[in-house]
């Protein structure tokens, strides 16, 4: 039986999804994250790993680049959030793309 997000949990990712947005676009300088969209967050039952989605054109290569971009920078967004935050304890950042608009625009079957 999975267990539905608590308040406290939603509202916590939502925020912890607006600031990685204001982070990536004014405090990260790394050009292969310059068009990527942060589209939502989601944390775990014990609030101790936060799944943070994004969104991306292009081709492989960019979309590679992109996702190693944000693994090289998860330890400078961790930081920044704990300090942005003010958390006693910052979830562990996991970053996934969303593809669900592509999949809606060009019918790709779901997985």
């Amino acid at each position: 039986m999975k267990r539905t997000p608590t308040r406290r949990s939603s509202r916590l990712a939502d925020q912890i999804a607006r600031e990685m947005a204001i982070a990536l676009s004014e405090d990260v300088k790394d050009p292969r994250l310059e068009l990527v969209t942060i589209s939502g967050a989601a944390l775990n039952a014990d609030m101790s790993i936060v799944r943070i989605y994004y969104t991306l054109s292009g081709d492989e290569a960019r979309l590679a680049a992109a996702a190693k971009a944000l693994e090289q920078a998860k330890g400078f967004l961790r930081t920044l959030l704990g300090q942005r935050l003010r958390m006693k304890f910052v979830p562990e950042l996991r970053f996934a793309r969303d593809t669900y608009l592509e999949d809606m625009v060009y019918g790709r079957p779901e997985a």
